[in-house]
């Protein structure tokens, strides 16, 4: 029998993925940045020639596109936190947002701004508590 796989990306619950490889998203907190695309995802095991895809709550690998000097043209760390995609939560709500949205994190989980602007899936609070502290609204 293979063993069963077990960790955050098999415990997280299913959301509909809104956000794929090559999405432009905006950056919520203020680490400096404005406007960040998407370029991997980590744990992602796909098809051939099938883009990774991404959803609330999920860790993506960004590269920076507007923002400040220092922060442009970097490759950085970032969790989804605001989709438009709407997507099922388990009490049979349908939830979406008016706008696609990151909040940029270091490499040990730790938001790298001080507040985030705008409201928080619930689904990105719960699997990132660090979020969920910064987070003014949680939806």
């Amino acid at each position: 029998m293979p063993k069963k796989k077990t960790g955050a990306i098999m415990s997280r619950i299913k959301v509909n993925a809104g956000l794929q490889v090559g999405s432009y998203v905006k950056v919520t907190d203020n680490s400096g940045a404005k406007e960040a695309m998407i370029i991997g995802v980590p744990g992602y095991k796909g098809k051939l020639r099938r883009l990774p895809f991404a959803g609330v709550g999920d860790l993506v690998i960004v590269t920076i596109k507007k923002g400040t000097p220092e922060m442009r043209k970097q490759v950085m760390p970032a969790v989804i936190v605001r989709q438009k995609r709407p997507y099922r939560r388990r009490d049979g709500t349908w939830i979406a947002f008016e706008d696609n949205a990151i909040v940029i994190i270091t490499p040990e989980g730790n938001v790298k701004g001080s507040e985030i602007r705008g409201p928080v899936a619930r689904e990105a609070a719960e699997r990132w508590p660090k979020i969920a502290n910064l987070a003014s609204i949680i939806v």
